[in-house]
């Protein structure tokens, strides 16, 4: 099967190109990939709506892949607990290779079709869990093995590929299949098909965690208090909210922890 992410590049000669071409005609593409998630929005719809089916009953959501595609994977998974106030392991990033491969690419990690399952047994994966494959090509092995083992052991299983038809998207249940075409540079999946798959995995975490109650109003009410700009922001949030002075919404934010409990124990 031809798949479109190894497709030729719709342009030639890029060394020829002056710097202004090469970004217009790589902005020129990155319109397109948009487009391509909005064709798959009510297919992404089913898939947060078992997800948080899942997770009001004590599940935990995993993200599986390798290379850019498992770092993506990671990135949005680590921004789960700051962001929304979320336990560290509810939403898990898994890459090929292991933490390591995080920075460096572990050669043929993404070849083993039983590694995949063993790095989810590690966390005592469970049938309230749901597992989402994360390749562009839809070819890999480790991910392709680890969804069809979950699909034997009644785990739910959904994917983000870029080809149509792939064989991660038949080991899936709840299958994304989001078609950028060639890549600027031929088979450079970093590009677009990185693009969508970090698209989509913002719309489905912060979906998610919307519908389990982290955001009120539009504000995240639940953020961790990491840093001097995040107390600044929650600041913010409890005065307006409360319509008190910067002071005293400060005084409360610190005492109470978060943004919510602040505005909550005012309220009492």
């Amino acid at each position: 099967m031809k798949k479109t992410t190894e497709a030729d590049s719709k342009y030639n000669s890029l060394e020829k190109m002056s710097v202004r071409e090469l970004l217009s005609n790589i902005n020129k593409e990155d319109k397109s990939v948009p487009l391509a998630i909005q064709k798959e929005i009510p297919k992404i719809e089913k898939l947060v709506n078992v997800i948080v089916k899942q997770m009001k009953t004590g599940g935990r959501l995993f993200y599986m892949g390798a290379g850019t595609s498992g770092r993506l994977g990671i990135v949005d998974a680590s921004e789960c607990p700051p962001t929304y106030g979320v336990p560290q392991g509810m939403v898990i990033g898994i890459i090929a290779g292991g933490d390591k491969a995080i920075r460096k690419a572990v050669e043929f990690a993404e070849d083993d079709t039983e590694q995949g399952w063993k790095d989810l047994q590690e966390y005592k994966i469970n049938k309230k869990d749901v597992v989402i494959g994360i390749a562009a090509s839809g070819s890999t092995p480790y991910v392709i093995g680890a969804l069809e083992t979950c699909n034997k052991n009644n785990i739910t299983t959904g994917c983000i590929v870029c080809n149509k038809g792939s064989n991660v998207a038949k080991a899936a249940k709840h299958k994304i299949e989001i078609v950028v075409g060639p890549e600027f540079v031929t088979g450079s999946t970093r590009m677009k098909s990185g693009t969508a798959q970090k698209l989509t995995l913002n719309m489905i975490s912060t979906s998610v965690m919307i519908k389990l109650g982290k955001v009120k109003g539009n504000k995240m009410v639940d953020m961790q208090l990491s840093n001097n700009k995040l107390v600044d922001r929650g600041t913010n949030m409890v005065a307006k909210e409360l319509k008190v002075s910067y002071k005293k919404a400060n005084e409360m934010l610190l005492k109470y922890g978060s943004v919510r409990k602040a505005v909550d124990n005012y309220k009492k």
